[in-house]
């Protein structure tokens, strides 16, 4: 028998059938009228070519066939309600998964801190790993599930099938080490950022893009003392030289915490850029996506 010709309803029918032994009574209870109960008991008899429920003196009782099908029907009915049609749910209090966030090395030091903490309260079983992916690999990563999420700076992640949420805006400042000779009061001329020699990074993270295009149209021209392709080496570089660097103002927030820099306001303005969360549309009613969507949401949209 071809199981695609089957009308698998008929096994509730069955089921009905076997509980109240009674056309009416059965079909009031899955809500079918009682022509259509018994056009669907018809159905089964001729599907399994057996009477099945012969009328006696107790009702619509179950023939012998019909008695050894029951523990079948019953086990098949349990597992497509249990299995099949239960909303699955995630907790992430037990859960054990590994979550993948897809971001550069500024993004490691703006969400891991907030997330790991949270992360440890309410879902210590859960482990978290970054990535720093090109913009061709990330949209392979997030389609296969390798890639939970990517957050932060990601504007090539326009195509369909793929979902943003803005966290937060921020534009860039510069950094420099304290007590710095060229700086007087915290301020900085257009002139003293012209003639100071600057640290340059080209990250693997695109914000600087936006700063570098801003340069290029306002046609200024930094002296540069030191090109690097690594954030996490900044702070360092700077609190120990003469030299400037103009980074994103939550990195010279971070970067101020670790050593012995002052932040300092461009002399110049620089659009402000969004931050975002990405997913993929396959993984949009995901439940264990929709968390840790919800959290990352909850600690960082402003």
């Amino acid at each position: 028998m071809d199981i695609s010709r089957v009308d698998l309803n008929l096994l509730v029918v069955f089921e009905a059938m076997l509980e109240h032994q009674n056309v009416t009574r059965a079909g009031q209870a899955i809500g079918l009228s009682q022509p259509a109960m018994s056009a669907a008991v018809t159905k089964l008899r001729s599907l399994l070519n057996d009477p099945l429920f012969v009328r006696t003196g107790a009702g619509m009782t179950p023939t012998p066939h019909a008695l050894r099908l029951a523990p079948a029907v019953a086990r098949m009915l349990r597992i497509v309600r249990a299995e099949i049609l239960q909303e699955w749910r995630f907790d992430p209090a037990t859960s054990q998964r590994t979550v993948t966030l897809n971001t550069s090395d500024i993004g490691d030091m703006v969400f891991l801190p907030k997330l790991i903490r949270r992360l440890n309260t309410v879902a210590p079983g859960i482990m978290l790993k970054t990535v720093t992916l090109s913009p061709g690999e990330t949209e392979a990563a997030m389609e296969s599930g390798e890639v939970d999420l990517s957050v932060g700076y990601f504007p090539d992640l326009t195509k369909a099938g793929f979902y943003q949420q803005r966290l937060f805006g921020h534009s860039f400042v510069c950094i420099v080490r304290a007590g710095h000779p060229q700086v007087v009061d915290g301020k900085l001329s257009l002139e003293q950022f012209l003639t100071m020699s600057h640290a340059v990074v080209h990250a693997q993270g695109r914000s600087q893009e936006i700063f570098e295009r801003e340069l290029l149209k306002l046609g200024i021209t930094r002296q540069m003392g030191l090109h690097t392709r690594h954030f996490m080496s900044l702070p360092m570089v700077i609190a120990e030289s003469d030299l400037i660097a103009t980074v994103p103002k939550v990195v010279g927030t971070t970067f101020s915490k670790l050593t012995d820099i002052q932040i300092l306001e461009l002399p110049f303005k620089v659009p402000s850029y969004d931050l975002k969360q990405y997913w993929h549309r396959r993984f949009h009613r995901d439940a264990a996506n929709v968390w840790i969507r919800g959290v990352v949401w909850e600690l960082f949209h402003a």
